[in-house]
């Protein structure tokens, strides 16, 4: 009978799991306008890195944007969020000094124009309370690149960040001499 119940529970569970879940056909249908260009595309990616390793990708947004997994989980299987939409409320509520949750509702309560859709450049210039800054979107960009060299996935830098943060080899030597130091 145990046997039974938990069958059937898994049975009816399952097509709503899979609805939510990050997939293919969802992120070919993405659109992402945060006002930066790189960000949109890095967005992008993440939302595909996301629909192969969603695992990873819940690790990297509670470890790094200091976000309960649980509540990660829950907009992206629960509630159908992307994850680069995710990705971008967690982590722009960490450089603003707001919480996920903050973007989150913001992105929720905001209305978009008929037959469009809600963008993030709207959301982060008018209902986060907190002009966003160079320093904001700088913070922001180097928690993208930082997240992909986490994941060993590759990421063009514009000539901004390049002169920052320097190619994949001076980041790597940089973080095993902190983790060195860190260790001491």
């Amino acid at each position: 009978m145990k046997r039974l119940c938990l069958l059937l529970v898994l049975c009816l569970g399952w097509p709503l799991a899979a609805q939510a879940q990050q997939t293919a056909e969802k992120s070919d249908t993405y659109q992402v306008h945060t006002g930066d260009e790189w960000v949109d595309a890095q967005l992008q990616d993440i939302n595909h890195y996301a629909e192969r390793f969603p695992d990873s990708f819940l690790d990297e947004v509670e470890r790094y944007a200091g976000v309960s997994r649980g509540y990660i989980a829950a907009l992206m299987y629960t509630h159908g969020w992307h994850a680069g939409d995710i990705y971008f409320a967690c982590f722009w509520g960490k450089v603003t000094e707001h919480s996920c949750r903050d973007s989150v509702r913001a992105f929720s309560r905001h209305v978009p124009e008929e037959g469009g859709f809600v963008q993030w450049s709207d959301v982060v210039n008018d209902d986060l309370g907190t002009e966003p800054t160079n320093l904001h979107w700088r913070a922001l960009r180097h928690a993208i690149v930082a997240s992909h060299d986490h994941w060993d996935r590759p990421v063009e830098l514009d000539a901004t960040l390049k002169r920052q943060l320097g190619d994949r080899e001076q980041r790597d030597k940089r973080a095993r001499a902190a983790a060195a130091a860190a260790e001491r």
